[in-house]
């Protein structure tokens, strides 16, 4: 292979141009890609939960699962399972969900959300072990539903890790805007050019993006919005940012209305937005539009062995320390990544707020503020212990 011909290793929001997504975009879903679907709906797969049902009992899973792959893949990235979850269940979670939301507000705080403004919306962060605590019965009866576990082994096999986020957007509450999710997702544009091209391709592989209607969601509610086939356009990550791609999702995104117990799985690299929820005015019945948001995760994403990062830092700090002014940046940079914890999660989103971005600091980010402003080990010590202890799920 010539120089001329290799494969580009990395990308750059320069060459992001729109007419390519507009290419990608001009596809067809074809529902006869699809044996298992009931319909397409404005290019979306939508299925009906007993007829997959009936279809997994005759033993024909294995296909189904194939098929959910190639929408994710080459397909229009999103399907919907109407009817997967019965009335019951979502109410007694919905109750749940309402009750920590209340006891929440209580207790204070600032409530940040990615891509939204603070306080916008009702969030509940790490509403799985929430949940859990709150109503095991309910929690038992939601997480049994096969549909909901469906996706996830079809996307990312065996031993996949579940988290959720509850979302209750209230009459009047503002959309978000076009985005990507996790992981290259929640990077700005400046921070997801450092990664690879094929980190951006990969990145979608390791997560699975859902969501559960636990109310009826008219178009007025503002359910989520989507281009469908988008996330195969391989720049996505640094396009979604600019101002052109941003006025064509505005204007061409496509939006389903969806019903109590349904559920979406799409990829997290489809542009999407949250609607706003114009209900409540203008003779509009008021909704308080409740979606619990599934993020599931590869079990792959993980190192092979268990590390004491901190007990690393504390240990090279002081030598570290002594190099500075005397190592370039860079130098300094390159011992921290290979000693300090460089990304931020898994995060306690309730301790550290996404509230002035998408991410909280990393431990490696404290080492560099540490060495910049020449602490002692003592102080850094002091900050590394106050660090871990947002980690912790309560």
């Amino acid at each position: 292979m010539t120089t001329a011909t290799r494969p580009r290793h990395w990308l750059s929001a320069a060459d992001c141009r729109l007419e390519d997504l507009l290419a990608i975009l001009d596809t067809e879903t074809v529902l006869a890609d699809y044996p298992h679907a009931e319909t397409v709906e404005q290019g979306v797969v939508v299925y009906a939960a007993p007829a997959l049902r009936a279809a997994i009992a005759a033993r024909e899973q294995a296909a189904i699962m194939a098929e959910l792959c190639h929408a994710w893949t080459d397909g229009p990235g999103i399907v919907v399972i109407r009817g997967a979850l019965e009335r019951d269940v979502l109410d007694r979670v919905s109750t749940a969900y309402e009750e920590i939301v209340a006891a929440e507000k209580a207790a204070g705080g600032e409530r940040g959300d990615h891509f939204g403004t603070p306080g916008a919306n009702d969030r509940i962060w790490n509403a799985l072990e929430k949940l859990a605590v709150a109503d095991p019965e309910a929690f038992v009866d939601y997480y049994e539903n096969d549909m909901i576990a469906l996706g996830p082994s079809a996307w990312l096999g065996p031993g996949y890790q579940v988290t959720a986020q509850a979302n209750i957007v209230l009459p009047g509450g503002a959309g978000q805007t076009v985005h990507r999710d996790y992981h290259l997702g929640f990077m700005d544009s400046e921070q997801a050019a450092r990664y690879p091209r094929h980190v951006h391709l990969f990145s979608p592989e390791l997560t699975l993006q859902g969501a559960v209607a636990h109310v009826d969601m008219p178009v007025e509610s503002g359910p989520t919005l989507y281009l469908p086939h988008s996330q195969k356009y391989e720049l996505g990550y640094l396009a979604y940012w600019l101002p052109e791609f941003q006025d064509y999702f505005v204007g061409h995104h496509i939006q389903l209305p969806l019903s109590a117990g349904d559920v979406v799985w799409f990829n997290p690299a489809l542009f999407h937005a949250a609607g706003s929820n114009r209900t409540g005015v203008d003779g509009l019945q008021p909704v308080q539009r409740m979606a619990n948001l599934l993020q599931v995760s590869s079990a792959f994403g993980r190192s092979m062995e268990t590390v004491d990062r901190a007990r690393v830092v504390e240990a090279v700090y002081p030598s570290l320390l002594r190099r500075v002014g005397e190592w370039s940046q860079a130098s300094l940079e390159r011992v921290v990544a290979a000693s300090a914890e460089g990304y931020a999660f898994p995060a306690n989103l309730d301790r550290a707020q996404p509230v002035d971005g998408m991410a909280p600091p990393t431990q490696a980010d404290a080492v560099l503020a540490a060495l910049a402003s020449g602490e002692p080990v003592e102080t850094l010590r002091e900050r590394l212990s106050a660090q871990v202890a947002t980690t912790r799920s309560h």
